[in-house]
């Protein structure tokens, strides 16, 4: 399937090659789309579409959902991200069959902890705490990050500093 151009758009550059993504098991076009996303990053409208165009594809495939997440956060796109996060949560729900209650929900992840889909759902967890942060959603923003931080270990997941953060606005 050939990599094409968002509507009303045209293409100043050649399709990159999309060796760097040897890793992803998604077909060529989606590699090539994510690589023209990073290639346009200064024109977020066609650099969006390419990605829309890779999730369109890729759907629910880990790792395009969290290059898709990273895109939108650090081009600002606050809602996107959060909506990329909260499809990772739902997938790694329904996948895992994880309860909704946090009381059910904080040992099975504690226990769970290094097992690689539970750590993907920890991350979207966490990262959609602070999209809700630079949303305005502090309060929500500070319960995720609480929840977080009562399962990690070694604050590899952010809730602590987040929280901290959150807490303490006006200390640097």
């Amino acid at each position: 399937m050939p990599v094409s151009k968002p509507q009303n758009q045209t293409q100043t550059s050649p399709v990159p090659n999309a060796d760097g993504l040897s890793w992803y098991t998604v077909p060529e076009t989606v590699k090539q789309l994510l690589v023209l996303a990073s290639t346009h990053w200064n024109n977020p409208e066609l650099a969006d579409g390419y990605i829309n165009q890779a999730l369109a594809i890729a759907d629910e495939d880990p790792d395009v959902l969290v290059s898709a997440y990273r895109y939108f956060f650090y081009t600002h796109n606050d809602p996107l991200a959060l909506q990329v996060a909260t499809k990772v949560l739902e997938m790694v729900k329904r996948i895992e069959l994880l309860p909704e209650d946090w009381v059910q929900l904080k040992p099975i992840l504690t226990a769970r902890l290094d097992d690689p889909n539970i750590r993907l759902y920890i991350n979207a967890y966490a990262a959609s705490g602070l999209i809700r942060a630079r949303l305005g959603d502090i309060e929500i923003a500070k319960q995720i990050a609480t929840q977080v931080s009562e399962i990690e270990k070694r604050n590899e997941f952010g809730g602590n500093v987040v929280r901290n953060i959150l807490e303490n606005p006006d200390e640097d």
